[in-house]
């Protein structure tokens, strides 16, 4: 279905890759390995998967203990032996992400043309405090809306939903926008529209059909939007 701009009154954004860029922990990461990014690549996607497993058996977890896993998983996987204070240090990068060069400026543009705009994340609400004093967004969100409230993870329709109630707002009146795809497929499904965020320039995974709409920057979700 093409994307329809008369129909949005609400706008909610993930945090994790697509207001901040996870890659950065790369940095952290070389310290300690000679090519940090397969360790990197390893330790998100990882994460990513416990959450897909704790909503398939009931097995939640904050979304910080997970990541402390998944990099634990990593580490041992590339053969590096860290002390538990070397593995806390690279974990807490997550609170100090680079964010975005677009992400200020868009969702400032988005709530100026009249939009309200949440942050939905599997990040716990630690995590997601961090991360919007960090991308300087604290005074153009309406709130933040983690995971952690239900205890289920993205792509589960119920956190959509949630968010949607949350909001105030009917969730076909919601665009969601994301650099997962399995999120925006998830928010497709819960009633949402689905806007990607093609950071990466990576083909979409079209098992499940397209995303209403397409973009590189919050920018251009603003000329749709036309404000």
């Amino acid at each position: 279905m093409a994307f329809d701009p008369d129909r949005i009154s609400t706008l909610t954004f993930d945090s994790y890759s697509t207001i901040v860029d996870v890659d950065a922990v790369e940095a952290a990461l070389a310290a300690h390995v000679d090519d940090p990014e397969p360790v990197s690549r390893l330790w998100r996607a990882r994460s990513l998967e416990y959450t897909f497993v704790a909503n398939g058996i009931d097995a939640y977890q904050p979304f910080y203990e997970m990541n402390r896993d998944a990099l634990s998983h990593a580490l041992a996987t590339h053969g590096v032996d860290l002390t538990e204070d070397e593995r806390e240090a690279i974990l807490e990068t997550y609170h100090e992400l680079d964010v975005f060069d677009d992400v200020r400026d868009g969702i400032e543009r988005l709530r100026e043309g009249g939009y309200d705009c949440y942050v939905v994340s599997n990040g716990n609400p630690e995590m997601l405090e961090s991360m919007v004093e960090g991308a300087d967004i604290g005074d153009l969100l309406e709130d933040t809306i983690s995971a952690d409230e239900i205890h289920t993870f993205k792509p589960d329709a119920e956190i959509y939903r949630h968010a949607a109630g949350r909001t105030g707002t009917p969730i076909d009146e919601i665009a969601h926008v994301s650099a997962g795809w399995f999120d925006i497929q998830g928010a497709m499904h819960a009633g949402m529209q689905g806007v990607w965020v093609d950071r990466k320039g990576s083909p979409w995974d079209p098992f499940d059909g397209d995303p209403n709409l397409t973009i590189e920057t919050f920018h251009d979700l603003a000329d749709e939007l036309g404000v």
